[in-house]
């Protein structure tokens, strides 16, 4: 199949490729790329024994389509310019046009596909009805009630379809039903803060591998160690704080050697100082930890809660070595002094209904001053609840199910009490719970129709803030303004400019660039002993910084793959080894123009997360490059290759050696030949991103290529080689943008778009503004298909 399909590209884009001279010809002399050029005569005359209908090497019949205009097969064309665009086939080592021929065949075809896009505009169609993936339904319930939730330990976790967990979410088994519903009681309790029937609780528990010798963010100076959590108390009250520390494999308690003093606070001010001492004689460690628990009066809403030790002096000691940063092994690096294993909250005791938070004000925007009002002051809660979570302006059946729900309860109990069992009603609602995008009237079949300004609303808020439109958005939308060119440029850089703008680098970076393995990533301790959960904390968070930087500046979207800084801390500056950064606080270094350290493909987390556990991994670095960076994954494996067995080779052999195994095998070499070269282009980079020159005491060879034949040598030349022709990084972050923003698989059918995208960036320097517009402008943005 490896053969045919070289055939089929050698021979079929060859051909393609002889059409450039003409094409070239045709442009000098009318000064405008040909309209409709056409491909017969070379692919009769070279190709039909290669691709015929009989034969469809490559999954195509050239020898049909070609016959026809190329607007009549527009996903086989654009196949084509793909291949063509990435310089991927003829294969490296076959006869290839200049870059002159290249540029004049992609151009013509990529002219007649676009024309005939905007003749025939084909937006594509997204699901009728998409759930809320947990952090949309997270943000959601934020925006709508003024209260943080945690959606992830509500809701199961979304599995990614094509990439983003927006896509293709449409199910709601019965089991995932009763989790919103619990859900949907859980926040309604919270939000009205009605008092429970007893006292509740919940428990947060540190990661096992977390080091706690140094300062935590947030907590006040002179601390070192445990946790700051921002917790939402649901009504005032006493509420009973208990600490309990980790332990070793024998019970004891770890790095208890000499009194210790914890502190609870609440928004910094501490409200409980406790001494820990080791115990005496045989008393043993049950009891060391036993009084840490204290009672403190709280006012609803959602406060920050702090558990962290005094901090005492220490010493440096005096090595060879950079001494190690992590602390949690008893066996290989023990902790120092005791750490924080997990915080209870109980209560709350003695509740009080208080109307001071931001959900009972959200909520509560009247007052009945006697029985005869509450009807119509529910009626307006109702209705301002229900507009906002529905997102478009309510009817008098949505009204009903929650007014029934009121009235039921009303007799049983309080007037907020009945309002808390109509807003469950309301987060139960499949209005709430999908997105919904229903087909207008009298629209003929297979016809593109633009959305209205209701679901543009919608889809604007879903994109930029993973959550539902706020007041502004929302009227813009009821008056039919919002989707005015200039009304609608306004809000785009009006929301991208929120707060709220920042689920762009948490949701769409963080899936986009893969940083969510982070918590799966636990590399092999004997080899990486310095790896901890502060270190990995620490490498997403240089990476969200990064990407914030590129969207808050509004700078080139180039700049992720060269630029001159980066964020760190103390820890990950160590890491890296760069001098003088202090303290727990990350800040903006910039480097040096030679240094080791900048872009996306230089940071920790990315080479972190692209690597096994016990070693680097230039297959699955490589892979990541084609495939997030330049939008051209291989193919993937056969059934029947096996995987590379580290055991099967000297142990001193370097990986480059290692993986010529896979190089050599027939079936094997097509895609390792296109992967492999720029995996060895990180290779000074370890399985944990530090810099390297040597590997098994041989000097690292770091030479690489891409899959256009070009060749280089280390980061650097990786770097230079994807700005030397931005066009396939720029549509590989658009196509990305594209799918999140829509919810649904980019195919042939949005590249006229997304070139449109591309073409308006580029007159704006790439800035990352440009694509924003762009796609919120475009034809599958703005339209939707029916049926």
């Amino acid at each position: 199949m490896q053969n045919e399909r070289c055939r089929f590209w050698i021979c079929g884009l060859a051909n393609v490729l002889l059409l450039a001279g003409a094409l070239i010809r045709t442009s000098r002399a009318t000064r405008e790329v040909p309209r409709q050029p056409t491909l017969a005569p070379f692919v009769q005359q070279h190709c039909v024994a290669c691709h015929s209908s009989s034969n469809k090497a490559g999954g195509l019949a050239l020898d049909a389509v070609s016959k026809q205009a190329i607007d009549r097969h527009p996903e086989v064309w654009e196949r084509v310019v793909r291949q063509l665009r990435a310089r991927q086939m003829p294969p490296v080592g076959q006869k290839r046009p200049d870059e002159r021929s290249y540029e004049a065949v992609s151009l013509g075809l990529e002219a007649t596909l676009d024309r005939a896009a905007a003749a025939r505009p084909n937006p594509g169609r997204t699901e009728t009805f998409r759930r809320l993936n947990p952090t949309e339904y997270q943000n959601a319930i934020r925006d709508l009630l003024a209260l943080e939730i945690d959606g992830a330990t509500l809701l199961p976790r979304e599995t990614a379809s094509n990439k983003f967990d927006n896509v293709a979410v449409g199910d709601l088994s019965p089991t995932l039903m009763d989790r919103y519903l619990t859900a949907a009681q859980k926040i309604s309790r919270l939000a009205v803060g009605s008092p429970g029937r007893s006292p509740g609780g919940d428990t947060i528990r540190l990661p096992a591998d977390r080091t706690q010798e140094e300062h935590v963010p947030g907590l006040p100076i002179g601390t070192r160690g445990g946790t700051l959590i921002p917790y939402t108390f649901p009504l005032t009250g006493e509420y009973e704080i208990s600490v309990r520390l980790n332990r070793d494999r024998n019970e004891e308690v770890e790095g208890l050697r000499e009194p210790h003093e914890l502190e609870i606070l609440l928004d910094r001010e501490r409200r409980g100082l406790f001494t820990i001492r080791p115990p005496r004689g045989n008393e043993g460690h049950t009891q060391v930890d036993q009084h840490l628990k204290q009672r403190i009066t709280v006012t609803a809403g959602q406060h920050q809660l702090g558990v962290t030790f005094v901090k005492k002096p220490s010493t440096l000691q005096e090595t060879k070595r950079q001494p190690y940063q992590a602390h949690f092994n008893l066996h290989r690096h023990p902790r120092l002094s005791p750490a924080v294993f997990q915080v209870s909250i109980t209560g709350p005791y003695g509740a009080k209904n208080s109307d001071e938070t931001p959900s009972r004000r959200r909520i509560f925007i009247c007052r009945p001053k006697n029985p005869s009002e509450e009807d119509a002051c529910a009626r307006r809660i109702l209705s301002h609840l229900i507009r906002r979570a529905y997102r478009r302006p309510v009817t008098a059946d949505d009204l009903n199910t929650p007014l029934r729900l009121f009235h039921q309860t009303r007799n049983e109990g309080t007037f907020e009490s009945s309002i808390e069992m109509a807003l469950s009603a309301i987060l139960v609602s499949p209005n709430f719970l999908f997105h919904i995008e229903q087909d207008p009237p009298r629209v003929a079949p297979k016809t593109a129709y633009p959305l209205s300004d209701i679901e543009l609303a919608s889809r604007l808020s879903f994109f930029l803030w993973s959550s539902i439109p706020d007041e502004t958005l929302l009227t813009l939308a009821e008056r039919k303004q919002l989707s005015r060119p200039q009304v609608l440029k306004a809000q785009v850089l009006r929301m991208l400019a929120d707060p709220r703008a920042s689920t762009l680098v948490t949701n769409f970076a963080a899936q986009w660039l893969h940083l969510r393995n982070l918590d799966s990533v636990t590399p092999d301790l004997r080899q990486f002993p310095d790896f901890d959960d502060n270190l990995r904390q620490a490498f997403r968070q240089e990476t969200e910084l990064f990407f914030e930087s590129i969207l808050r500046e509004n700078r080139s979207v180039l700049d992720l793959l060269t630029a001159n800084y980066t964020y760190l801390n103390e820890r990950l500056a160590k890491h890296y080894g760069i001098p003088y950064v202090y303290g727990s606080r990350f800040r903006r270094v910039t480097l040096a123009d030679n240094h080791q350290r900048g872009g996306l493909l230089r940071q920790g987390s990315i080479l972190t997360v692209t690597s096994y556990a016990t070693r680097t991994s230039p297959v699955i670095r490589g892979k990541w490059v084609l495939e997030n960076l330049l939008g051209v994954p291989p193919p993937p494996p056969p059934d029947n290759v096996p995987a590379l067995k580290d055991n099967t080779v000297a142990a001193n052999l370097t990986v480059r050696e290692r993986l010529a195994e896979h190089r050599a095998n027939p079936a094997c070499r097509s895609c390792h030949s296109r992967m492999d070269p720029v995996g060895f282009s990180l290779e000074n980079f370890d399985a944990i991103g530090r810099w390297r020159e040597l590997e098994e005491g041989v000097k690292i060879n770091a030479s690489g290529g891409l899959p256009d034949g070009s060749q280089f040598a280390g980061v650097t030349g990786l770097e230079q080689a994807l700005r030397k022709r931005p066009e396939l990084f720029v549509r590989t972050l658009t196509e990305r943008l594209l799918m999140f923003g829509l919810g649904r698989i980019v195919d042939e059918k949005d590249a006229p778009a997304v070139r449109g995208v591309v073409r308006q960036a580029r007159t704006d320097n790439y800035r990352f503004s440009s694509f924003i517009v762009g796609i919120v402008n475009s034809t599958p943005f703005r339209m939707r298909k029916m049926p």
